[in-house]
């Protein structure tokens, strides 16, 4: 087969899942990965054949796309922040819009740091942070196992210090008190559920992403009574949040007695962050 025919038929197979921009990059993006081939491979060398050899692993690849498996999962990779994160689908796949969480969060972190990632997930958080500062110290928590054992396996030698708890109740940290708490908790209502794409609904972790309708603040109320606990004085934080609910959870922190309580926007103009400072 040519490799030009792959990427057309495959590319319209996808249109059942994806837009068609996206279903198109996809498919060159996994054959980029598996077979090396460059993004106008296919058009510069409209002949080119697809190795016989690698179309099984090629085809098995494919199915698993068309079966509405993130193409993460499929490769068992995903950029974050300049660095490649292993994802499984134990794991939340890391988004561009938390990327800019961790750039606010760093802004803030120097030499000595200490630094708390609330659930973490697949560590890309904690182990930017770490990596990026690496005369600071970094703990992550999650509740599931699973989760922090791919967070632990990110990269070798020193990193964040990672530990299984749940949030939602007192955490017995080794490190006392931080100076800088990061975290992108679960805030997707169960009733945003149908507006959702299959290969998310279907593949990431439900633990990661929802909470129920009646409460969906429930981790931030945690996290409010986590900062007041865990920071020290003057010491700030950074969240992700629905942003449908922006004035809610703002005020949540605010009657929590928290100082400088904002808000910021992501690229899409969306209400998607949430700061504060400790007074």
């Amino acid at each position: 087969m040519l490799l030009s025919t792959f990427i057309r038929e495959s590319s319209r197979a996808l249109l059942e899942l994806y837009p068609e921009r996206e279903a198109g990059e996809i498919v060159l993006r996994l054959c980029e990965d598996l077979l090396g081939t460059g993004r106008v491979e296919h058009i510069l060398n409209p002949e080119r054949e697809l190795p016989p050899s690698r179309l099984p692993e090629l085809e098995s690849a494919f199915s698993r796309l068309l079966a509405g498996e993130p193409l993460q999962y499929v490769l068992g990779y995903a950029d974050f922040c300049s660095r490649r994160f292993k994802v499984n689908p134990s794991v939340l796949i890391p988004r561009p819009e938390t990327e800019d969480l961790v750039r606010m969060a760093l802004s803030c972190v120097g030499s000595g740091s200490r630094v708390l990632d609330l659930c973490t997930g697949s560590g890309c958080i904690a182990w930017t942070v770490a990596l990026e500062c690496p005369q600071a110290r970094v703990f992550a928590v999650d509740i599931s196992s699973e989760a922090l054992e791919t967070a632990a396996g990110q990269f070798e030698g020193l990193g964040p210090d990672f530990i299984c708890a749940d949030i939602l109740k007192p955490l017995d940290l080794p490190q006392c008190s931080f100076d800088v708490i990061i975290s992108n908790p679960p805030y997707v209502m169960d009733r945003e559920k149908s507006s959702m794409r299959r290969n998310v609904l279907e593949y990431e972790p439900g633990l990661a992403l929802f909470v129920p309708d009646g409460d969906p603040l429930l981790f931030y109320r945690a996290i409010a009574v986590r900062a007041r606990e865990l920071l020290k004085p003057s010491g700030k934080a950074f969240l992700e949040i629905n942003e449908t609910l922006g004035p809610q959870t703002l005020s949540i922190f605010r009657e929590e007695g928290m100082a400088d309580c904002g808000i910021s926007e992501d690229f899409a103009g969306k209400q998607r962050y949430l700061h504060f400072q400790k007074t």
